[in-house]
């Protein structure tokens, strides 16, 4: 177990980091910072010169591969980390320098237990990619396919390990201070943070979630997920078709091409609806760099190390959420909001309604280029601290994702309104999902699941109330105190208690029988 001292001084090597990047400005001037907080950070900062204006970004690139995925699920959260730092966050590079080829090859052998030419015709040595956990090469396969190969970067695993067990840390120390601190639940948001990164850190759990995604997205027009080679896959090393395409990005290179800038932004909103709505699972880490189109306009997903899920329950409510924000119902979407019990219900639902008014109305009917989804998150996480409203950490990576979506269909469709291309497949998903055929279908199914458990909830019971045999039932017996039991009651005298009580119970019978009471 790592001792405190270790964690605390991390922290304040961190804290060196960002305090020389200016990133602790925020956390002194926000009111809301615990005053252990704020020593810390003087601390951390003490001797060191810090710009005028922060950058969050370069300070997390600055102290590791496990600092830049924390700062990726920290741009997601304003309401804990300020909106400026939020929106600096958003241009987080997840880059590091190569790995040398000789390393990575030895990985690839580690993983497989015999020689690279065993497995690969050719690789590349230059890589195509180096991020924080893991770098892509180009290569062919001993039977001539030319695919990505996908490695970790060697110690990776061990690193990630270490840095995540002092964010478990200081989150608990944190949330235990209470306040503001207790409403974020710095915790969970650490808990869900390890969750994910710990599915990129295994190579076959990508694979996996790149399959499932495929399954999911089989019958929607000119989207795809590459194919997977399982045979040169494991979790070191993941082994994927090369796409030939241009970068979403690229947006000169598209128009050249003669691709349909608005039809292809249109597309990827309605993949992402798709994905998050229907089937309740998504792709979370769809940046720029990881979106390509090909030449017949197909849009290409690749990096499945982050995916999101949600249930059917939680994908009703988000459906009604967007539907009613389309429409402006707001009456309805803080009643959903009470029903999820995101709100605690001593407060009023008219009075949400108000609030949410004031988040909703001013982007109704206004392009990307004016208003945002962005801003209407901010907007939202604004009002939180008002309602007493819990963070939802499953819903971190939905929120996450709808910034980086609407990002690159602004670009690609600077007048391309979300709310218009969104509401005819929420309306149309609720009609299908939630309307009355489909209530009685979910009602009928539910029963019947019921009842065709009843049999094996009767053997359940039987087994643990057998039938009575032949011998009488046996009578009550009485309540008896057992002598460690009245230790821990009485505060654990122990055995001197008991001499004690006998020594003083034998002076009254001395006494009594000089006294000629007893005999």
């Amino acid at each position: 177990m790592t001792k405190p001292a270790t964690h605390i001084w991390r922290l304040l090597k961190w804290g060196r980091t960002l305090a020389r990047h200016g990133a602790l400005r925020g956390i002194e001037a926000d009111p809301n910072t615990p005053a252990p907080v704020k020593r810390l950070c003087r601390l951390a900062r003490f001797g060191t010169v810090q710009p005028r204006e922060p950058d969050y970004a370069a300070a997390f690139e600055a102290i590791g591969p496990a600092a830049i995925k924390l700062g990726q699920t920290l741009a997601t959260r304003p309401d804990l980390v300020g909106e400026d730092a939020a929106r600096n966050l958003l241009s987080l590079q997840d880059s590091l320098p190569p790995v040398p080829f000789e390393k990575i090859r030895e990985q690839i052998e580690r993983g497989f237990e015999r020689p690279l030419e065993d497995v690969f015709a050719e690789v590349d040595p230059v890589p195509v990619g180096a991020a924080s956990i893991a770098q892509v090469h180009k290569g062919m396969t001993t039977d001539g396919r030319t695919v990505a190969i996908k490695v970790l970067r060697p110690g990776i695993r061990e690193k990630f390990e270490r840095d995540i067990t002092t964010y478990e840390w200081a989150a608990a120390h944190l949330e235990a201070m209470g306040g503001e601190a207790q409403r974020l639940r710095p915790r969970l948001t650490i808990a869900n943070f390890k969750r994910w990164t710990n599915r990129e850190l295994d190579l076959r759990r990508e694979a996996a979630s790149a399959s499932e995604l495929a399954d999911a997205m089989v019958a929607i027009d000119r989207y795809e997920v590459p194919d997977i080679d399982w045979d040169r896959t494991n979790g070191r090393v993941l082994t994927i078709e090369w796409i030939d395409g241009v970068k979403i990005s690229q947006i000169e290179k598209l128009i050249e091409a003669g691709h349909d800038l608005p039809e292809l932004a249109r597309r990827l909103v309605l993949a992402f609806l798709t994905q998050a709505i229907s089937a309740g699972y998504f792709h979370a880490d769809m940046h720029q760099g990881n979106l390509f189109v090909r030449a017949d306009g197909t849009i290409v997903a690749i990096d499945f190390g982050i995916m999101g899920r949600i249930d059917r329950r939680a994908r009703q409510w988000l459906a009604e959420i967007l539907y009613g924000l389309t429409t402006g119902n707001y009456k309805r979407v803080a009643e959903i909001h009470f029903e999820a019990q995101y709100v605690p219900s001593y407060h009023s639902v008219d009075e949400f309604a108000t609030a949410l008014r004031a988040v909703g109305e001013p982007m109704r009917g206004k392009p990307v280029s004016e208003l945002s989804v962005g801003q209407m998150l901010d907007g939202l996480f604004a009002i939180t601290r008002d309602f007493d409203m819990q963070t939802q950490p499953h819903l971190l990576l939905l929120q996450k994702t709808m910034v980086m979506v609407e990002g690159i269909a602004t670009q690609l469709d600077p007048q391309i309104n979300m709310w218009d291309v969104a509401a005819p497949y929420v309306r149309d998903w609720i009609r299908d999902e939630l309307g009355p055929e489909s209530a009685i279908a979910d009602r009928i199914k539910e029963d019947t699941d019921t009842l065709l458990r009843v049999p094996a909830l009767i053997r359940r019971l039987e087994e643990l109330y057998p039938p009575r045999g032949g011998a009488p039932e046996p009578p009550p017996l009485p309540e008896v105190e057992l002598i460690w039991e009245r230790r821990e009651r009485v505060g654990g005298r122990g055995w001197l208690g008991y001499v004690a009580a006998a020594l003083v119970g034998g002076a009254l019978v001395w006494a009594g029988s000089l006294a000629g009471w007893l005999g």
